[in-house]
């Protein structure tokens, strides 16, 4: 079985503030660093360190190819990441003093992908093995559909939360992973629980997994409910914990993990990552989360 993580790939101004920007306020930053980022990366990256066999595809531009070698250099396989001529995405976010972020992104190379890079790639994939993808590049509609017909699973996590949404098939998605705001723009509540049983009326054959910060996460499909705490730890940086989480459920998934045990390691790995500063570099190795649980 193999995975293919057709996502965007970001490089990340990251700014130290004490508190958010607002409308005609000027801030001077307490820091600033560049990072690796991008949803894409950020979980092709936490898969390939979670052990998992993970295919990266999606566009870079000529400035990019230090992103290139740094997912190459933590196990995933690269060979279907194209070059366009149009710069790197990039995300320009706010770290606040609590750990929060605000995010502004630019979608760069992530939005040239054409009908025929998505055909190249699938050419190389079968029934069985696993989409993964994102709300970060261009083409998601059309991904899905490929992927359905030829007996792909798909996991989908529709980040950030959009009008393109509406358009993806989402019968054909397998697990759906969602933060809280991501389940209220889909269903319009704020609850938890009546957002998954919203959900599961419109799609019953999902597998919805929603993260909900430092309150936890909730596993619910048609037939169980699961509920996860979120591990205590000294918060840093939130941005990329979500990912860290994806990575990880989804490769114990695929490891024959019960839902319970894939959310546990999920938990743990999250708790790790925002104990750290960036995205890509908060991300632990499995060493380092098996560590944390005792195994």
């Amino acid at each position: 079985m193999k995975i293919l993580n057709f996502g965007s790939v970001n490089v990340d101004h990251v700014y130290q503030v004490d508190d958010f920007v607002r409308p005609g306020e000027t801030r001077r930053s307490l820091g600033f660093k560049m990072y690796p980022g991008g949803k894409g990366l950020n979980q092709s990256i936490a898969l390939a360190r979670a052990g998992a066999r993970v295919f990266h595809a999606g566009k870079i531009g000529a400035d990019g190819g230090w992103l290139e070698k740094l997912m190459s250099d933590s196990g995933v396989d690269t060979r279907y990441l194209f070059r366009s001529g149009t710069d790197t995405g990039r995300a320009i976010i706010q770290v606040s003093a609590s750990g929060q972020n605000a995010i502004l992104l630019y979608d760069g190379a992530n939005q040239t992908i054409e009908e025929a890079d998505i055909r190249q790639v699938l050419d190389h994939f079968e029934a069985g093995d696993i989409l993964l993808v994102q709300n970060e590049i261009n083409g998601v509609p059309l991904l899905i559909d490929l992927a359905w017909e030829k007996g792909m699973k798909i996991a989908f996590n529709p980040s950030p939360a959009n009008e393109k949404i509406g358009q993806c098939d989402m019968g054909k998605v397998t697990w759906l992973l969602i933060n809280e705001i991501e389940g209220e723009w889909l269903t319009g509540s704020a609850d938890p629980g009546t957002i998954c049983e919203r959900l599961l009326v419109s799609w019953p054959g999902l597998k919805i997994v929603l993260t909900l910060g430092e309150k936890g996460a909730l596993y619910r499909s048609s037939t169980r409910r699961i509920f996860q705490e979120a591990i205590p730890t000294k918060t840093v940086d939130t941005t990329g914990a979500g990912d860290t989480f994806t990575g990880y459920f989804l490769q114990c998934t695929m490891e024959g993990r019960t839902a319970e045990e894939a959310l546990r390691i999920a938990s743990h790995a999250a708790s790790l990552s925002v104990s750290r500063p960036g995205a890509a570099t908060s991300i632990p190795c499995r060493k380092e989360v098996e560590d944390a649980l005792g195994l």
